[in-house]
């Protein structure tokens, strides 16, 4: 995000000038320095390898076996797209097919694939001409989420054969450089003061220019400054390739956006893993390199460096960690009456409300990720039956010893269930359920491995009345494998709810301070006109990251070893269309 600011005042505002200045002058630049913007957030999208088999298949052929092809479809929209298709293997009912399918993988997204499989006879492989032999419907996430995908082939409403599928994230291993630098005798490029160092990491694209992947902080008024310790994916920095150069700029930060170079060194991730504490890199500056007497303009040098394998959100997938799905409803008075057409809690008219598409449309997402699809629920705000007390922590389908629903539809019906046998009432205290998910996280983290990660969706109408009480409580959970989804329902003021969604800052309370982000926060009004897709993406895009940092910062590797490719073989390309 960039900001600019513009200020108007008069010279008796000037003080006040200076120590606004004062106070963001240790953050990072906000705005565009020379040589690129600020690394936008990374965004879940992977390439994933299908390869298929299929065994016991329908013999379509008198004289000999069926020659069977499989075609792989994607839903855009309603409609059947064709994005790749495997090779014909001839006099086979158990084929092992060589050809990959490529696609996109989106976390956020329901990608609805069909799976089809023909026997040709046509030398042009022309399905319209060839018998169907059956077809499998299914979800890319249900793919990734299982290390060999098997499913029965529906030939015209009966199970005929079955077809197996095997994805496998493409891109190779993943690393993390963690270094800490510093620097040494910069020059000076202030008239009245000393420099204001930052570093950029800038790296090379294919047609020889750059793009910046990651900015330091700033350090105020030093000419050897000390940066905070940076961690940076080698897959951004280098794209993985131990060749590429990689361009390092240390800057002079100005407040008004031009910024001065101080000097340029580049480098390689190769010559980075060999690199130790006490290496030294000269900066240069390009106008003044060649000139008589000019060495350098100042040094960087390393303090400590260290190259680590991370693992992805897909390989933490695929190695069998669950995500854990739990849902928390809004039952205070302030959504109005459930009768009362005007509720946000009613029930009819034709479509559903926004409690419903709410969780309908992230549950549909996240339900591909765990293997029970059993999804504790609970509400809070309302008084209950018969004693008519407050609970701000109620199982939606009335059982107080366990609160499991089975799937999505699981929930919608004990949360419509519920709203005809409680009375909506109040507070809005959201803490409770959250520190009844912080519970089961906890137990996840002393798992050896990462087996378990919990994520909370939160629907309410409101503000929190125990604002800092959930603060408190989300800031003890950063530190656990959970995140917090809080979707607004209604057209009330969420500025406060903004603070937990804390994107610019961590979020903090006093002198405590979370290890992490764990919270998004999206008001449903911003999509009351938009596909359930959308809201999904909305919602969902910063959760792969969230699960893999989790797991990488605690050292915890998937539960059982990861897929292994198939033959090597041709591959089909084909990215698929993003749906909106």
């Amino acid at each position: 995000t960039q900001i600019r600011f513009v200020f108007s005042f008069k010279l008796s505002y000037y003080n006040e000038y200076k120590s606004y200045l004062s106070k963001v002058m240790s953050q990072p630049p906000p705005y565009s320095p020379p040589g690129g913007g600020q690394p936008p957030p990374p965004v879940m999208v992977s390439k994933v390898e299908l390869t298929i088999s299929c065994n016991g298949l329908k013999d379509a052929d008198v004289f000999s076996k069926s020659d069977p092809l499989c075609v792989v479809y994607s839903d855009i929209n309603g409609r059947l797209q064709e994005i790749g298709r495997t090779e014909r293997i001839d006099d086979n009912l158990n084929p092992r097919f060589q050809k990959q399918v490529v696609v996109d993988y989106h976390f956020e997204e329901v990608q609805k694939f069909t799976f089809k499989v023909f026997d040709i006879d046509d030398k042009n492989n022309n399905v319209s001409k060839a018998d169907f032999l059956g077809k499998c419907e299914c979800t890319l996430g249900q793919i990734v989420s299982a290390s060999n995908f098997t499913r029965p082939l529906d030939l015209n409403g009966r199970d005929y054969g079955t077809i197996t599928i095997h994805a496998q994230e493409m891109g190779g291993k993943q690393q993390s450089i963690k270094m800490t630098l510093k620097g040494v005798k910069l020059d000076k490029k202030d008239f009245f003061g000393k420099s204001d160092p930052f570093l950029e990491f800038h790296r090379q694209l294919i047609d020889g220019s750059y793009s910046l992947a990651h900015r330091t902080e700033f350090i105020k008024k030093t000419l050897n400054p000390s940066w905070r310790p940076m961690k940076i994916n080698t897959r951004r920095l280098c794209d993985n390739n131990p060749d590429n150069i990689i361009k390092v700029e240390c800057y002079d930060w100005n407040s008004n956006g031009s910024h001065d170079l101080i000097g340029v060194f580049t480098t390689t991730l190769a010559e980075l893993e060999q690199t130790s504490a006490g290496k030294r890199w000269p900066l240069v500056h390009p106008s003044k390199k060649g000139k008589r007497g000019y060495r350098h303009s100042g040094e960087i040098v390393v303090e400590n460096i260290l190259l680590k394998r991370e693992f992805s959100f897909l390989e933490y997938i695929q190695g069998g960690c669950e995500l854990n799905f739990v849902v928390g409803i809004d039952f205070t008075g302030s959504n109005g009456h459930p009768q009362d057409v005007n509720s946000l809690h009613y029930i009819g008219g034709g479509r559903p409300n926004q409690y419903v598409e709410a969780l309908t449309a992230v549950g549909r997402v996240v339900q591909d990720y765990d293997s029970d699809q059993l999804y504790p629920a609970f509400g809070f705000g309302a008084r209950l039956p018969p004693t008519w007390q407050v609970s701000h922590q109620f199982s939606l389908n009335g059982d107080p010893h366990n609160p499991d629903c089975h799937g999505i539809d699981g929930i919608l019906g004990a949360y419509q269930q519920c709203i005809h046998t409680v009375q909506l009432y109040g507070p809005t205290n959201a803490s409770p359920i959250i520190g009844s998910v912080a519970r089961m996280a906890r137990e996840a983290l002393h798992q050896e491995q990462a087996s378990n990660y919990y994520i909370l969706l939160l629907l309410t109408d409101g503000i929190l009345t125990d604002m800092d009480q959930t603060i408190h409580t989300i800031i003890e959970a950063s530190e656990l494998p959970m995140s917090v989804i809080i979707i607004g329902v209604g057209d009330a003021n969420f500025d406060d709810m903004e603070r937990l969604d804390s994107d610019d800052a961590l979020l903090s309370l006093g002198s405590r301070v979370a290890k992490r982000d764990i919270v998004q926060f999206v008001p449903f009004r911003e999509f009351k006109n938009a596909t359930p897709a959308r809201l999904a993406a909305a919602v969902l895009d910063e959760l792969p990251g969230q699960v893999s940092d989790f797991f990488n910062e605690s050292g915890k590797i998937p539960p059982r070893d990861l897929p292994t490719h198939a033959p090597a073989a041709p591959t089909y390309y084909a990215t698929t269309s993003r749906r909106t």
